[in-house]
């Protein structure tokens, strides 16, 4: 087999998965040559051994069949932890990890905490562990799902990251006990929205995490009508949402929780996604 360079095989991966985004190849790339993404524009005259030139014509055929890099790795990069993930469970997003950073702002040691549909486990582990970082402790946690996968793969990366954490199955929050926080990333993808989205998501990810019927608020107005039962004196909630919903939102809040304190904030892209509110 002849010797090529980085460079060599990012044209080739590209050549071969034309319709795959650059940024997808040069993540596999670096991840699997263990670069940073400033390594990997520093190296592309590296010479990569024949293992790792097998290793890259594999994830070719992955990245043309339309499977998603974070799958093809198994694992994603959460807030800079890493996160198993595999099909059946959401790759962890960017906008996610604003959430926990706010939610992190009003977290004390004591909370107990829900992760409302849990997914990976990535909210959970991040909110842990940063957490530690400022000397938060004694958390009693919770990580609740609708799949049965998801559970098992949160599981997972509860463990790899040696937290106790209580994993619970339940749609939305029937069934589940009081806290003083809950955070979650939930389904908010209206049906109509499909066609816009990106064929790798549509072909990998779980549809039960994505969408959320015809306005996108399914999980919404049943949690609105639930969550005072499920929330401790003075609890509070933290909750992603799609960019255009933040007026139906403020509607839907003010009818059903008006004795609590909400409060919107809009993503570092200048976008509204994220709520919270305070009983």
């Amino acid at each position: 087999m002849p010797k090529l360079t980085l460079k060599q095989i990012r044209i080739k991966v590209g050549e071969a998965a034309e319709d795959v985004r650059p940024e997808d190849i040069d993540f596999v790339l670096a991840e699997r040559l263990n670069l940073t993404p400033s390594e990997f524009e520093l190296k592309q005259d590296m010479v990569l051994s024949e293992d790792q030139v097998k290793q890259a014509n594999k994830d070719i055929k992955k990245l043309a069949r339309g499977v998603s890099p974070q799958y093809i790795l198994g694992y994603a990069w959460f807030l800079g932890y890493k996160i198993m993930v595999q099909r059946g469970v959401l790759i962890p997003r960017f906008e996610t990890e604003e959430l926990v950073e706010w939610a992190l702002k009003s977290l004390k040691s004591g909370d107990k905490v829900l992760d409302l549909g849990t997914g990976s486990g990535c909210i959970t582990v991040a909110l842990a562990k940063e957490a530690e970082k400022k000397g938060i402790n004694n958390l009693t946690l919770y990580a609740s799902d609708i799949t049965d996968s998801a559970l098992r793969t949160s599981e997972e990366n509860f463990l790899n990251y040696d937290l106790d954490v209580t994993t619970r199955k339940a749609n939305v929050l029937i069934g589940l006990e009081k806290f003083d926080k809950i955070i979650s990333n939930p389904p908010y993808i209206k049906t109509n929205e499909k066609q816009d989205m990106d064929k790798n998501v549509l072909q990998n990810e779980p549809r039960e995490a994505l969408f959320a019927g015809k306005d996108g608020l399914d999980f919404y107005k049943k949690f609105a009508k639930q969550v005072r039962d499920h929330l401790n004196g003075h609890g509070e909630f933290f909750l992603e949402f799609g960019f255009s919903e933040e007026e139906q939102l403020k509607e839907l809040f003010a009818k059903e929780l008006p004795d609590f304190e909400i409060e919107f904030r809009k993503d570092m892209a200048g976008k509204p996604r994220m709520v919270h509110g305070r009983w």
